[in-house]
């Protein structure tokens, strides 16, 4: 399964449509189902005992989700979402990672909180 995959299959669950959408496609459809996602991360963090600041943070939220968090898995998640940026240079490309994930978890269903920008 692709990062991108595993970070909506840990939001959504595995067997939902939204876990199975492409990363560079928009949903063709309404959203089967709306998922807060704040609850779901919150609670994931908390399992973790960091404190995570994944409403800002790639890292963290990878973290917060039990994925890998390495500069190489953002590097393949990148390329999963058709980053045209250096890849060299992981703190622009953390943060347009971030604003893409927020964005396309919001497009599949996803309800963010109003301190994060889809």
């Amino acid at each position: 399964m692709s990062i991108f995959g595993s970070i909506m299959g840990a939001i959504f669950g595995h067997g939902s449509a939204q876990a199975s959408a492409s990363p560079t496609l928009a949903p063709s459809a309404p959203p089967a189902q709306t998922v807060d996602v704040a609850a779901i991360v919150d609670k994931a963090a908390a399992a973790t005992g960091e404190k995570l600041a994944w409403r800002t943070s790639i890292v963290d939220l990878m973290k917060a989700l039990s994925l890998d968090s390495s500069i190489g898995a953002r590097k393949q998640l990148a390329k999963e979402l058709n980053y045209t940026g250096d890849t060299n240079d992981s703190a622009t490309m953390n943060v347009w990672l971030h604003k893409q994930i927020m964005a396309k978890l919001a497009a599949n269903g996803g309800k963010l909180p109003a301190d994060i920008k889809a």
